[in-house]
């Protein structure tokens, strides 16, 4: 008997994401139908344990723009939709959906969001920002900064010379403490 995977989803007025968390996964099979039929098989682990699922999509997908990536932990399917509409759930079938099958709210998006997420007709959905190595307003030089190196150097300068001064008396500390130390040593 096969068990369900645990799978998440999410969508855009064009496309459904189908994430499937399986870890080390053997024998990867998917048929995706234009009517909506999404179905997969798999087995995983070291006693290859079968996996599948068979799911009766909401609309019809367009199959030749669909793709799939098969990673360490899990296989992603991006699903394009064949109308740019948004569906009310993921399944034909009305009603509580099974347990495996949860919300990816990583890539969850509402309908109303998606319009305002758009800069310039680009879709940068799929781009992870955190990656990149951009400066920000903090990284930028201020010519206010001019008068603080000035006053910086003036302490610098103010510094040495009390370096200077405690070094003498750190000398004079330490000479203090090794007599007491002798002392301390010769009365035992």
């Amino acid at each position: 008997m096969s068990r369900h995977p645990t799978t998440k989803w999410a969508q855009r007025s064009d496309k459904v994401y189908i994430t499937i968390e399986l870890p080390d996964v053997k024998d990867v099979k998917l048929t995706l139908e234009p009517e909506g039929r999404f179905y997969f098989s798999a087995t995983s682990g070291t006693a290859n344990i079968p996996y599948e699922l068979d799911l009766e999509l909401f609309d019809r997908v367009n199959v030749d723009e669909s793709k799939t990536a098969v990673g360490l932990r899990t296989i992603c399917y991006l699903v394009k939709k064949a109308e740019k509409k948004w569906w009310s759930r993921l399944l034909k079938q009305a009603g509580k959906p099974p347990v495996y099958l949860k919300v990816d709210w990583d890539k969850w998006i509402d309908e109303d969001d998606e319009k305002e997420n758009k800069f310039g007709g680009m879709d940068f959905d799929d781009m992870d920002f955190s990656k990149l190595d951009v400066g920000g307003a903090d990284d930028e030089p201020d010519d206010d900064d001019d008068d603080d190196d000035l006053a910086d150097t003036a302490d610098k300068v103010g510094d040495d010379a009390d370096m200077e001064e405690a070094k003498a008396e750190g000398g004079k500390v330490e000479a203090a403490q090794a007599a007491s130390t002798n002392e301390a040593v010769e009365k035992a």
